[in-house]
């Protein structure tokens, strides 16, 4: 197999590096990115060697919620960064996490890493312990979700916010997969 670049073999990058010159067209967006993230991000450096992933991923990233009734900015960084702990994605827990202690505390922070019980936590509402068991349960594997589970995000949010929550929480899935599986290092 013939490619651009060698692979890498220090821990502290990716399996393979960006191409040298990504395809002009999506260089835009890359600097969309940069602008947005206050960093040249790996990750989108790296899906330019396939632009159909590149520009896919790009999307779904335009679309991410941000408020949206009651999954509010506070509920969704819950989720993210859920999402992140749950599935060990350092790059993602880095990024997810950043601005946390604006929205949540420290004691909501060791719940939502695991080492606090959510009941524990008497800050987090019943909607925001709902949305973080949720957020971990749609990141295991495999993926067994009970029946009373959807009772209950009904009985709690509106058709839409669920599947805000259940997108996001997806979202996050899907780039902690993709980033450790490309072997992305940790941010910063």
């Amino acid at each position: 197999m013939r490619t651009n670049t060698p692979l890498m073999t220090d821990l502290n990058q990716a399996f393979i590096a960006p191409p040298a010159r990504p395809p002009f067209y999506l260089r835009f967006g890359l600097w969309i990115v940069k602008r947005r993230s206050g960093a040249d991000l790996l990750p989108p450096r790296l899906l330019t060697w396939y632009p159909r992933a590149a520009v896919s991923s790009a999307v779904v990233e335009a679309l991410i919620a941000h408020d949206e009734g009651r999954a509010t900015e506070r509920l969704l960084k819950l989720v993210r960064m859920t999402v992140s702990f749950t599935v060990e994605c350092p790059f993602c827990m880095g990024l997810n996490s950043e601005g946390w202690e604006k929205l949540i505390t420290e004691e909501e922070l060791h719940a939502i890493q695991g080492l606090t019980a959510l009941e524990d936590v008497p800050s987090f509402s019943p909607a925001e312990r709902l949305a973080v068991e949720f957020a971990r349960l749609t990141s295991q594997t495999p993926l067994r979700l009970d029946p009373t589970v959807g009772e209950r995000l009904r009985a709690e949010f509106t058709e839409r916010e669920i599947v805000v929550i259940a997108s996001t929480a997806a979202q996050v899935n899907y780039w902690a997969r993709l980033i450790q599986g490309l072997g992305c290092p940790p941010m910063g």
